[in-house]
C-alpha cells in the first residue's frame, strides 16, 4: 500500500486505506500521495449519498477531528485502527448481527444494572487511544465504575454540549466485535492487536455468519503478557473475568423461522 504522508500538523503516517463495500470482498486501494483535497467514495446504493473524507482525515489526529464533528457520516462503520482508515459502508444484518447485538446487549445491560457495575453503551461511541492509533466504534463496551473513578479515561463531549459525552480515550474495560461479511480481518486480526495494545482487559468475538447446523463462533479473548488468549469453554461456558460470570451463547429458529440467540449466563459460585 502506498504510504501517505502527513500534513496535518501530525508526523504520523497512514499506511494503507481500506475501502470496504457492500460485499463480502474487501477492496486495498492504493492513495496517491499529497496534496490532495480528500476522496469522494461513490455507494453502490445510488440513494445514498458519497462518502467525502477530507485529507486531513488520513491522519490519527486529523481522523478524530473529523469523526467528531458534525460533517462525520451516521451511515456506516469508519476507523482508524493502527496506520489504516477502514471505510465499510455495509449494512448491518437483521439476524447475523444486529439480533446478535441485541440479546448480548439485553442481558449484559440487565447485568451491570443489577450489580452497579458500570456502564453499559451500545453503538455510537467512538473509543480512542492515541498512542495505539485508535479511533473505533465497537459493537458494545462496558467501563467499569472503578476504571471511571481512576481517572484513567477521558470523556469527550459534544460542542456546545458540556455533559453529552461522544468519545471515550482510553482503555475501556471490554469491547464486543460482531463479525460481519467484510469485517473479518479488522475484527481478529488488526482489533485483536490495537485493543491488546490499548490495554482493554477483554474482547470479545461474535461470528454469527456459519452454516445452519453450525455452533457460533463465540470468543472471549482476555489480556496476558504475550496478547490476547481465548478462554477455553468449559462444557461449552466461556469464562469472562470482567463480568465475573461464563457466558454461553446459542441460538434455535422461532416459529417464523428467523434465528433467536440468547446470551446464557452462569454466576460464579
Amino acid at each position: 500500500m502506498s504510504s501517505v504522508p502527513s500534513h496535518a500538523g501530525s508526523s504520523f503516517q497512514l499506511q494503507g486505506l481500506i475501502l470496504s463495500p457492500e460485499s463480502p470482498a474487501t477492496t486495498s486501494v492504493p492513495i496517491e500521495a499529497p496534496p490532495i483535497h480528500g476522496i469522494v467514495v461513490t455507494p453502490f446504493d445510488e440513494s445514498a449519498d458519497e462518502l467525502i473524507i477530507p485529507a486531513s482525515a488520513l491522519t490519527y489526529h486529523g481522523f478524530r477531528e473529523w469523526a467528531l464533528s458534525d460533517d462525520f457520516p451516521a451511515r456506516g462503520r469508519i476507523s482508524f485502527i493502527g496506520g489504516e482508515l477502514i471505510v465499510d459502508m455495509s449494512p448491518e444484518s437483521l439476524e447475523e448481527h444486529s439480533a446478535v447485538k441485541s440479546e448480548i446487549a439485553r442481558v449484559l445491560l440487565n447485568l451491570v444494572r443489577q450489580r452497579a457495575l458500570g456502564m453499559v453503551h451500545i453503538d455510537g461511541v467512538l473509543v480512542s487511544h492515541p498512542e495505539v492509533n485508535l479511533s473505533n466504534e465497537p459493537d458494545i463496551l462496558f467501563i467499569s465504575k472503578e476504571t471511571l473513578r481512576s481517572g484513567r479515561l477521558q470523556l469527550t463531549a459534544a460542542k456546545g454540549r458540556p455533559t453529552s459525552t461522544i468519545e471515550v480515550v482510553g482503555a475501556v474495560d471490554w469491547v464486543l466485535e460482531i463479525v460481519s461479511p467484510s469485517s473479518r480481518r479488522k475484527d481478529y486480526k488488526l482489533l485483536r492487536k490495537t485493543y491488546f495494545d490499548a490495554g482493554i482487559p477483554e474482547y470479545w468475538i461474535v461470528d454469527a455468519l456459519v452454516d445452519d447446523d453450525a455452533d457460533i463462533k463465540f470468543d472471549v479473548l482476555v489480556a496476558t503478557e504475550q496478547g490476547y488468549a481465548s478462554v477455553i469453554p468449559v462444557d461449552g461456558w466461556h469464562k469472562s473475568p470482567v463480568f465475573n460470570c461464563s457466558f454461553k451463547f446459542s441460538r434455535e429458529r422461532d416459529e417464523n423461522g428467523f434465528w433467536e440467540y440468547t446470551l446464557h449466563m452462569q454466576e460464579k459460585s
